[in-house]
């Protein structure tokens, strides 16, 4: 009785949140025989979020109990746990929606919206985590401070690779030109990105698959320059693979005719 009484504080307390508020912390903790399963964050891929644009994404999960679902809340939330995160995303509607699959089983599916310079500010790219909670009819309950880890990025971009000069004699000298930059966060525009391994990569005309050339490293510019001898008729472009914090991106080729 202690646990189902301290559960609808913890479920009324959630449900009482605002939209910028977090739910207190609390350790992994369930009564009786309900399961949280199949969960998934964003289609199982990064949230990648631009300079501007708003990103919203979804999560979700099943819910399983022999009485069946009650109610569910989740809320996104960076840091060692949901009490000390420096940030959060709370779900655009609370609780969220579950739908009955079978008597004892309920799909959940919330979204989150993630806006640069207000909720996503630089410093807290990196990696994510879920917290959630679950109730059953007959009060049965699980909560877990971390359904699910998964990663928030600054979105990275390559220009267009140029190489030139082109035409080209076969067996001169060729450059080839690109440059790196990402989403800032705070100031809602992409700013150079240097100090940053890049690959130039290659892809023989007539064939479908690229090889890397070599790597080298953006400018503090954000720039990206190397030289290769020509040899035959093909595309050049540049990889970038992406940090902890920062997406990866892949410039748009550009193909070269060897006379």
């Amino acid at each position: 009785m202690h646990k189902r009484a301290t559960l609808g504080l913890v479920i009324t307390g959630a449900l009482a949140l605002t939209a910028l508020a977090a739910p207190a912390a609390q350790a992994d903790d369930k009564y009786g025989n309900i399961k949280i399963t199949s969960v998934s964050v964003n289609g199982g891929k990064a949230v990648v979020v631009g300079a501007k644009a708003k990103k919203t994404i979804t999560l979700k999960f099943t819910v399983t109990d022999n009485s069946g679902h009650r109610m569910a809340t989740a809320y996104l939330y960076r840091g060692a746990n949901i009490d000390t995160a420096d940030s959060a995303a709370s779900p655009s509607k609370d609780p969220i929606t579950c739908k009955k699959v079978t008597s004892t089983k309920s799909n959940c599916t919330a979204s989150f919206t993630f806006t640069p310079n207000r909720n996503a500010i630089n410093s807290v790219a990196g990696t994510w985590k879920t917290w959630a909670i679950a109730q059953a009819k007959d009060y049965d309950y699980v909560q877990k401070d971390n359904l699910k880890s998964f990663k928030v990025l600054r979105a990275a971009q390559l220009a267009g690779a140029n190489a030139s000069p082109e035409p080209v004699a076969k067996g001169a000298t060729i450059t080839v030109t690109s440059k790196l930059t990402r989403a800032n966060w705070n100031t809602g525009v992409n700013g150079a990105l240097g100090g940053q391994p890049v690959q130039l990569q290659f892809k023989k005309a007539g064939t479908t698959a690229y090889k890397t050339v070599k790597t080298v490293n953006s400018a503090s510019t954000g720039a990206v320059s190397t030289t290769v001898k020509a040899s035959v008729d093909g595309t050049y472009r540049y990889v970038f693979a992406g940090t902890s914090t920062t997406a990866g991106a892949t410039a748009t080729g550009d193909t070269i005719d060897v006379k």
